[in-house]
C-alpha cells in the first residue's frame, strides 16, 4: 500500500503525474466544462428537431452502457416520478419489445460502434421508432442513423475513455428540454460548464494537495475501504458513476447506499464487523500496526431530494433525515466522513451544476488516486 506522504508527493509532481498517465486523463477530467460547450454546438448541429417536432413520445428508451448509462440515469433522475414520459434504460443489442413508433429511442455511446450500438439502431429504423444517435463521428453508429435519416451527434475521437459522461450527457438533456420534459433552465449547458470549469481551478494538478480537494480525497482514499451514501436518486446516480470510477481506474471496491431506502443497510455496515477498532483514529499511532483498510463514508447530499413521501411513520423517510442518521451512526463508531464536493458554498448553485461539481471532484479524485497507486501504467487485461 502506497503511504500517504509518498503519495502526496507523487500528486504535487507535476512532471511524475504526466509520466504517469499515458492516456491524458487529467486533461481530459480538467476538460469536462469545454466538453458540455463544445458537444453543446455538436448537438446544435444535430438537428433534434427531427424527432422532437411531433411532440411528447409515450417513452424515451435510452440504449447505453457505462458512462451512458450513468448519463441515462441522471437524466431519469432529474425528471422524477413526475414525468410525463417513461424513461427506460437497457444495455442493448435489442429493444424492448414494446417500443413502437410513439416512443424515442437514443443510442448513447462512446465509441459508436459494436452489435451493442448499430443492432438497436437498426431495429428502431425498421420498427419506426423515432431515432437519435450519439457516438463518435465516421462511427458505424452514424451510418446506421444516416440511413434513418435521424439527428446523429458526433463527437471528436479525441474523447478520452472514462471522461466523456458530460459528452454524453449534454444532447440527452437537450433533448429533453425540447420535449419539454424538463423547464428552461433546469439543465442549461453554460451553467454546468462553468461549475466544472470552477472545478477545474480548485482541483487541477497545479493546485497543492493541502489545498486541493480532489488530492485531498484521493489521499483520503488511500487506506479506505469506502462507502457511499447518496442522499435521493440523483445522488444515487452520481454514486453509481464515483464507485465505478474508483474501481475502474484505481481498482478500489466501493459499496453505495441510496437514502433513504438503504439506510438501514448502511447503518448497518457503518456499525459492523468492519468498524475500526478501539484507538484506530489516533493520529500518532503506528500504522505497521494497521491491518488493512478501514470504512470511510463518503456522502452525496442533494438538498432538493424531496421530503417525506408519507406521514407519521416512526422510521425517517426523507432522504435528508435517513442522511442524518447515517452520520450518527459514523460518528458513534468512529467512522471517518468525507463530504464531497462540501467545500465552498454548495447551496449556490442550482441542482445539476451542484451534481457537476460533485462528478468533477469525484473523478478527479479517482483518477489522483490512480496515478498515485501508479496503476495507469500497469497492463490491463
Amino acid at each position: 500500500m502506497t503511504s500517504p506522504e509518498l503519495a502526496e508527493e507523487v500528486l504535487d509532481d507535476l512532471d511524475l503525474l504526466r509520466a504517469r498517465d499515458p492516456r491524458g486523463l487529467l486533461p481530459a477530467v480538467a476538460g469536462a466544462g469545454a466538453q458540455v460547450r463544445e458537444t453543446g454546438r455538436l448537438t446544435e448541429e444535430a438537428g433534434l428537431g427531427r424527432v422532437t417536432e411531433g411532440g411528447r413520445p409515450r417513452g424515451l428508451v435510452i440504449v447505453a452502457r457505462r458512462e451512458g448509462a450513468v448519463a441515462a440515469s441522471v437524466l431519469r433522475a432529474l425528471l422524477g416520478p413526475a414525468s410525463p414520459v417513461t424513461v427506460d434504460v437497457v444495455p442493448g443489442p435489442a429493444l424492448p419489445v414494446w417500443t413502437g413508433p410513439s416512443d424515442i429511442a437514443v443510442v448513447v455511446t462512446r465509441t459508436g460502434a459494436g452489435a451493442y450500438a448499430v443492432a438497436p439502431a437498426y431495429e428502431a429504423a425498421r420498427r419506426g421508432v423515432s431515432l437519435v444517435g450519439i457516438g463518435a463521428e465516421d462511427a458505424p453508429l452514424r451510418a446506421a442513423c444516416s440511413t434513418a435519416r435521424a439527428p446523429y451527434v458526433a463527437l471528436p475521437r479525441s474523447r478520452v475513455r472514462h471522461t466523456t459522461l458530460w459528452s454524453l450527457l449534454t444532447p440527452m438533456l437537450r433533448l429533453a428540454t425540447d420535449l419539454r420534459l424538463l423547464p428552461e433552465g433546469a439543465a442549461d449547458p453554460e451553467a454546468v460548464a462553468a461549475a466544472l470549469d470552477e472545478v477545474a481551478g480548485e482541483c487541477g494538478p497545479a493546485r497543492e494537495s493541502v489545498v486541493n480537494p480532489a488530492k485531498t480525497l484521493a489521499l483520503e482514499l488511500l487506506d479506505a475501504l469506502p462507502v457511499i451514501a447518496a442522499e435521493g436518486p440523483l445522488a444515487g446516480a452520481a454514486a453509481t458513476r464515483v464507485a465505478d470510477q474508483l474501481a475502474t481506474l484505481a481498482g478500489l471496491p466501493a459499496t453505495g447506499f441510496r437514502l433513504p431506502d438503504q439506510r438501514v443497510a448502511a447503518c448497518a455496515v457503518l456499525g459492523g464487523p468492519l468498524v475500526p477498532r478501539e484507538g484506530a483514529d489516533d493520529f500518532f499511532r503506528d500504522r505497521a500496526d494497521d491491518t488493512g483498510r478501514r470504512l470511510r463514508l463518503i456522502t452525496i447530499r442533494d438538498t432538493d431530494a424531496g421530503g417525506h413521501d408519507g406521514a407519521g411513520e416512526r422510521e425517517p423517510r426523507s432522504a435528508e433525515e435517513a442522511m442524518q442518521q447515517v452520520l450518527r451512526t459514523a460518528a458513534a463508531h468512529n467512522v471517518p466522513v468525507s463530504g464531497l464536493a462540501e467545500h465552498g458554498d454548495p447551496a449556490r448553485y442550482a441542482r445539476l451544476p451542484r451534481l457537476a461539481r460533485q462528478l468533477a471532484v469525484a473523478d478527479f479524485s479517482a483518477v489522483y488516486l490512480a496515478l498515485a497507486l501508479d496503476s495507469e501504467r500497469v497492463p490491463r487485461p
